[in-house]
C-alpha cells in the first residue's frame, strides 16, 4: 500500500483553489419517504455540537434524505464499535476512522470512492492514506497539524519568541521564561490518544528522513528486530518528553477521564495560566470559545539539540481520518444519501459555512481538504498551518499507519511512563512488545 511520503502545498492547495463547484442535485427526484441514513460517531468530540448542527441543517434543507447519528462508546476503539454492529446486521451507512481502514477495505464492508465527485475534487496526496486492496475506500474530512499550541498574550509578557526555540534547549529556555514570569509553562495532558498517537508519532516521523526509511522501522519493530533503546532518536524523544515532564503545569496528569483533562487544559490554556500545550488545531474552537478575544499558535516539539536536525523546525501534517459508505448492509438508496449528505457538506455554501466557519459562527474551523472551498479559516493557528505547509515545513503523519488498536496500545504505555509507573527501559520494552508480530498493513498485507 502506497502513501504520501509529503504534505507539501497540501491545505493551500485545497483552501486557494478557487474552482467553481457544483452543488449537487439534492432533490432532482421526487421522494415520498425520507431514507433514514445513519452515521457512527461525529468525527470529533471537540466540535461534535457543531457537527449536529450541520445535520441539523442538511436535514431540515432535504425531501429525500435524513442522517441519524449513532453515538459510539468512547470507551472502545473504532472495530469495538464497529464489529458487533455487523454482526448484528445494523452497520451504520457512513463511517469515520484512519488506521482502521486496512480492516475496513480488506474485509469488503465499503464502497469504492473512485472517480466520484469528491475524490475528484481532493488533491491525490490527501487521497493516499484511504487506498487499500485495489480501492479508495473514504474521502477525508479535513486537514490537522498538531505540535505546541501556545497562547500568544503568555508569551508576549514572558518574552518569548517562538521564532526562536529551534532545539531542545531552547525550548527548556522559553518553559523557564514563562515559568519566571509567573505561568504554568506547559499542559502535558496525559490522554490516551494524545500520547498513543500525536506525542508518539512524533519518533516515528523523525526517525527516517525519508518515507521508506520510517517504513523500515515499523518493519523492524513488527519483526522484533529494532530495539528502541539504543537509537538516537528514541533517546532524543525521551529526552524532549521528560523536559515537558519536568515543567508540566499539572505534575499529576489526569488519566482517568479524558473528556475532564481536556477541558481543564483547554481552560488552562486559554485562560493564561499554561504557555504550551501539546494538542493539535482541533482544539482551537474549544480555545476560543473559552476565550474569544485570544491567539493561540502552533509550533513544532523539537527532538533534538541540533538546530540542523530534521524535524525540529516542521509541525505534523496530515488527514484526521476518512469517511467510509457501506456497501454490504445498506440499500442503493441509503449509499446515495450517504454521499449526498457529504457533498452537501463539502460543495454547498451552507456546509461549507459549518465545515470552515468561524467557531463564534458555529463552524467547525477546518482547514479545507477539497478545492473550490469558498470559506477559509480566518484564526491565527490556521494562517500558521497554511504557513508551515506553504514553506514545506511538515511531517508526516507514520501514526496512520499504525495497526489497528495500536495507538491505544502505545497510549496505555505511554500514561504509564508519564504518571511514573515505569522507567524510560520499560516504557520501549512495552513499546516494543505491542509492535512485535504486528501484520504489515502499510506494506498491503492482510490477516
Amino acid at each position: 500500500m502506497k502513501k504520501a511520503t509529503k504534505f507539501a502545498a497540501i491545505a493551500l492547495a485545497a483552501s486557494l483553489a478557487m474552482t467553481a463547484v457544483t452543488a449537487p442535485a439534492a432533490n432532482a427526484a421526487a421522494c415520498t419517504t425520507k431514507t433514514p441514513i445513519t452515521m457512527l460517531g461525529t468525527i470529533k468530540i471537540e466540535i461534535q455540537d457543531q457537527f449536529k448542527s450541520a445535520v441539523a441543517d442538511y436535514n431540515a434543507s432535504q425531501k429525500c434524505y435524513t442522517v441519524n447519528i449513532i453515538e459510539s462508546d468512547r470507551k472502545l476503539t473504532f472495530l469495538q464499535n464497529v464489529d458487533p454492529m455487523y454482526a448484528a446486521k445494523k452497520a451504520p451507512t457512513i463511517t469515520y476512522t484512519l488506521q482502521e481502514i486496512p480492516n475496513m477495505a480488506a474485509s469488503g464492508r465499503v464502497m469504492d470512492w473512485a472517480g466520484t465527485k469528491l475524490a475528484k475534487l481532493v488533491p491525490s496526496s490527501l487521497l493516499e492514506g484511504a487506498k487499500y486492496s485495489g480501492i479508495l475506500a473514504g474521502v477525508p474530512s479535513t486537514v490537522e497539524a498538531f505540535g505546541l499550541l501556545y497562547n500568544k498574550a503568555v508569551l508576549d509578557k514572558a518574552k518569548v519568541d517562538v521564532s526562536k526555540i529551534k532545539t531542545r534547549t531552547d525550548l527548556e529556555a522559553a518553559f523557564k521564561a514563562v515559568k519566571a514570569s509567573g505561568t504554568g509553562a506547559i499542559r502535558l495532558s496525559g490522554i490516551w490518544w494524545s500520547l498513543g498517537a500525536h506525542l508518539h508519532n512524533l519518533y516515528f516521523t523523525n526517525a527516517g528522513s525519508t518515507h521508506e526509511a520510517r517504513l523500515k522501522v515499523l518493519d523492524g519493530l513488527a519483526d522484533g528486530t529494532k530495539k528502541l533503546s539504543s537509537d538516537t532518536v528514541w533517546k532524543n524523544y525521551i529526552a524532549t518528553y521528560d523536559l515537558m515532564k519536568k515543567y508540566n503545569q499539572f505534575p499529576k496528569p489526569n488519566i482517568t477521564s479524558d473528556q475532564v483533562e481536556y477541558s481543564a487544559a483547554v481552560s488552562a490554556l486559554a485562560k493564561g495560566k499554561a504557555g504550551f500545550w501539546f494538542m493539535g488545531n482541533w482544539a482551537e474552537p474549544s480555545l476560543l470559545e473559552a476565550n474569544p478575544k485570544g491567539s493561540f499558535g502552533i509550533m513544532p516539539l523539537p527532538l533534538s539539540t541540533d538546530a540542523k536536525a530534521y524535524g525540529n523546525d516542521s509541525i505534523s501534517v496530515g488527514v484526521p481520518g476518512y469517511f467510509m459508505v457501506d456497501k454490504v448492509q445498506s440499500t442503493p438508496e441509503e449509499r446515495a444519501g450517504a454521499i449526498n449528505f457529504l457533498e452537501w457538506l463539502m460543495t454547498t455554501p451552507k456546509g461549507q459555512q459549518h465545515v470552515s466557519g468561524a467557531v463564534e459562527d458555529g463552524g467547525m474551523n477546518f482547514i479545507p481538504a477539497y478545492k473550490g472551498f469558498k470559506v477559509s479559516p480566518k484564526t491565527f493557528m490556521a494562517k500558521a498551518i497554511a504557513g508551515y505547509v506553504n514553506a514545506g515545513k511538515t511531517l508526516e503523519w507514520i501514526n496512520s499507519y499504525y495497526p489497528a488498536g495500536g495507538q491505544n496500545l502505545y497510549g496505555a504505555s505511554s500514561q504509564k511512563y508519564i504518571t511514573g509507573k515505569i522507567n524510560a527501559a520499560a516504557y520501549a520494552a512495552e513499546i516494543e512488545a505491542a509492535w512485535k508480530g504486528s501484520v504489515k498493513t502499510w506494506r498491503g498485507e492482510s490477516k
